[in-house]
């Protein structure tokens, strides 16, 4: 390192000027955000080192493409100013520099010429003009080696300071190992002395931090748009259109710095007209959170479809995340609440594992926290958790959501928890509205995490198209089943379905005389679709398969499913419920 001067440099002086590169590279370095990044190199560099900076970096980098390969530039590379920033004028008007305005904003590589095109096509630092062996200008016009660029005129760097021109300047290229993403210009006022070697290498070590902090902050923010197209590609779209509930839900990122994490939500219909409730967060942020919480979803929507109790569910879950993410080496975890709605029992059926607790408002005005056990998060194994049924009256809304909407900096979740309350007081608007209502009450100040809510209102399936029917098993409990069907049907006003609905029954209920011993249940239910459900105490469910010529069984289930526009089966506590669906 050269010093300016005679002798040996003062010891404050070089401690002094660590000090200042110490700084620097925090400050450069410190971000993830590519703008910031360059502004702080600028606002860095001026004025210790110059009275002007610059950073341009080329357009394929700002727009998520990859940066050329060093050493050289793409002739038809364009490269744009993103931060800039200058020293004022002295009082007496004298010094400073140009504003930041002087330098163009845009520019083509083909249009450089002088020291910026030196550097941006050889990928090597440039001085202007050349500083002589005793750090002056050599007054020669010539390049003399690799760094330097002749004094030139002010032709020289016209391409980039039409307005002014300065005394000296450096041009950096910001390279992050074999990736040139563009160059940074310190420039000196006519008045001030030229650049010398110290001032090149200091200029050096700070562009290199900056090219590695924008690198940084490009492969961040990359990631974090990966991320949140994975998240928003595996989170439901619209709400399912159920009979008995009426369904909203809102999923908000968080800080962009913090990348999206692993908030999710879902609504399942299950047999029964039934729906299952889900909202779960996977700790942390990225790809690897959304990527995981895609696999706990798509497992949640498959257990669901097997109908098990919530409990049982998370049981699974906890298995399959145990399993799957733990023998991957990650360290994650998960919390999940799923509830089941009952339109026609007007219960819910809830369970827990470690997730905010859902919130109750009644149609009355009243709000209540589910006291539902809080339950370990998945991912701890060998735990057990707790089913909970809970009366859901007409008119009641539910709220689940995630620990970024009711816990943040200076708001612990108990205040969160009771803003979500008072913010549901207005039960009898639609749940989308609710959801916005809910969303501008709590998102007072600046969240480091992403959100998700669900609002679902309760309104049951009207007694009226709700039917049932205890049968016993013997030999007429057929056409006993056919006898009801026709004469409800009937009543409801759906003789076109009469046929089809007792004969799809009739499979049903003969079936299930032939493998119990104890009372059968029928049920039929009216809302969009005709609904026959037929329960029984034997666990095994039916198999589907497509009977031979000469087979003498088989035929009821291969049946229901032709006639049928659905069907299924499902484990109950007590045995099984097999059910079929007529469009109506």
């Amino acid at each position: 390192m050269r010093w300016r001067g005679h002798g040996r440099p003062d010891p404050s002086d070089v401690h002094e000027h660590l000090a200042f590169l110490h700084a620097a590279t925090v400050r450069i370095g410190g971000d993830l955000e590519l703008t910031q990044v360059m502004t702080s190199l600028c606002e860095t560099a001026v004025p210790r080192v110059a009275d002007l900076a610059a950073a341009y970096l080329y357009e394929v980098v700002l727009t998520d493409g990859d940066p050329p390969e060093s050493p050289g530039a793409p002739s038809d590379g364009v490269l744009r100013k993103v931060a800039c920033h200058s020293a004022p004028a002295r009082p007496d008007g004298r010094g400073g520099a140009p504003a930041a305005h002087a330098l163009v904003g845009k520019v083509a590589v083909s249009e450089l010429t002088g020291p910026f095109a030196a550097s941006v096509t050889s990928g090597q630092l440039v001085v202007w003009p050349d500083p002589g062996p005793d750090g002056t200008d050599s007054g020669s016009g010539d390049a003399t080696g690799p760094g330097r660029a002749g004094s030139g005129g002010y032709d020289d760097v016209g391409c980039l300071l039409p307005a002014a021109a300065p005394g000296s300047l450096i041009v950096v290229p910001l390279r992050a190992g074999r990736h040139l993403l563009g160059f940074a210009v310190l420039l000196r006022s006519a008045g001030r002395p030229g650049f010398d070697e110290t001032d090149v290498l200091t200029a050096t070590l700070m562009a290199d931090q900056a090219a590695l902090g924008a690198h940084k902050a490009l492969l961040y923010q990359r990631e974090a748009r990966v991320a949140d197209a994975l998240q928003r590609s595996m989170l439901p779209k619209h709400p399912p259109r159920l009979p008995g509930v009426e369904i909203a839900y809102r999923y908000l990122p968080g800080n962009p710095a913090a990348q999206v994490g692993g908030d999710w939500f879902d609504a399942v219909p299950l047999p029964g007209s039934r729906v299952a409730l889900i909202v779960g967060d996977v700790m942390g942020h990225g790809v690897h959170s959304a990527a995981t919480m895609g696999q706990l979803r798509t497992a949640v929507r498959t257990l669901a479809a097997l109908d098990p109790p919530p409990d049982q569910v998370l049981r699974h879950l906890d298995q399959l995340f145990e399993e799957t993410v733990g023998q991957a080496g990650e360290q994650f975890l998960a919390t999940c609440v799923y509830c089941v709605y009952d339109p026609v029992a007007r219960r819910c059926a809830i369970a827990n594992a470690g997730h905010v607790p859902p919130v109750f408002a009644y149609a009355d005005g009243r709000t209540e926290l589910v006291p539902v056990p809080a339950g370990v998060p998945l991912g701890v194994g060998n735990v057990a958790f707790e089913t909970i049924e809970v009366p859901a009256p007409d008119g009641t809304l539910i709220a689940l959501c995630t620990d970024g909407l009711v816990e943040t900096r200076g708001l612990d979740i108990t205040e969160g928890l009771d803003a979500l309350r008072e913010s549901l007081t207005k039960v009898s608007d639609p749940p989308d509205d609710l959801c916005e209502n809910v969303l501008r009450a709590l998102r007072t100040g600046e969240r480091e995490d992403d959100v998700a809510l669900l609002i679902a209102r309760f309104d049951g399936i009207p007694s009226a198209g709700v039917a049932n029917w205890i049968m016993r098993p013997h030999a007429q409990a057929a056409r006993h089943a056919r006898g009801l069907i026709a004469s409800t049907l009937s009543g409801w006003g759906l003789e076109d379905q009469i046929d089809a609905a007792s004969l799809l029954a009739t499979e049903l209920v003969t079936n299930a005389i032939r493998y119990t011993t104890r009372p059968i249940t029928m049920r039929l239910l009216r809302t969009e679709t005709l609904l026959c459900e037929v329960t029984d105490d034997d666990p095994h469910l039916p198999v589907l398969r497509e009977p031979g010529d000469d087979d003498e069984s088989g035929r009821g289930i291969y049946l229901v499913d032709k006639l049928s526009s659905r069907w299924g089966a499902s484990h109950t506590a007590a045995g099984k419920a097999v059910w079929f669906e007529l469009a109506l």
